[in-house]
């Protein structure tokens, strides 16, 4: 597939199935992701797999995240939320390991580069034939979730990124006009 068909056509993949993928596919998809683009060399990113048991401790995690937000929540509640990772073989959290205080690299320039290397994973998983789907929603923000991961004060989860091998049909990709998202100043 050439880069601008990959480009073109990547998409999100809701329904994945097993198997995970290889180690062999794993090692493209983090190369593609540590191509992001990258000031000063910081390398702001920091991966967490979770397959197996791990996708039942990450559920685990946010069933706990619902807990503490409402402590009367229900069993129907707690179960969805300890479904949500077993939803694909594999996630990959992306995190934003965040270096503080650098006047030239805001935090903001090495969050979005931690979003690139996310996007490179999901590119890389659409040129190997990959099922891949970018989620993030409120866990990625909560507080007993960010612990679970041992993030720093700075660090920030961009992405939980849902692979497997396609489980289903690609929707019909929407044609954007571009002009309705250029200003051209000549």
């Amino acid at each position: 597939m050439d880069a601008l068909t990959l480009l073109h056509e990547r998409s999100s993949m809701g329904k994945l199935v097993e198997p995970a993928p290889t180690a062999e596919q794993l090692d493209a998809l983090y190369k593609a992701a540590l191509r992001a683009p990258d000031h000063k060399e910081l390398r702001p990113w920091r991966f967490i797999e979770f397959t197996g048991e791990g996708r039942e401790r990450l559920g685990e995690l946010f069933a706990e995240a619902e807990f503490q937000e409402d402590p009367s929540a229900g069993d129907d509640t707690l179960n969805a939320a300890r479904k949500k990772p077993l939803r694909a073989p594999m996630i990959i959290a992306v995190i934003a390991k965040v270096t503080p205080d650098l006047p030239k690299v805001p935090k903001m320039e090495q969050v979005i580069s931690a979003g690139c290397a996310a996007h490179g994973i999901l590119l890389a998983a659409h040129g190997l034939g990959l099922g891949a789907m970018w989620r993030s929603g409120k866990y990625a923000f909560d507080p007993v979730v960010r612990k679970g991961l041992s993030l720093e004060e700075d660090d920030e989860v961009v992405a939980f990124i849902y692979l497997g091998n396609l489980g289903g049909r690609h929707k019909p990709l929407p044609q954007h006009d571009v002009a309705d998202f250029v200003e051209r100043w000549a």
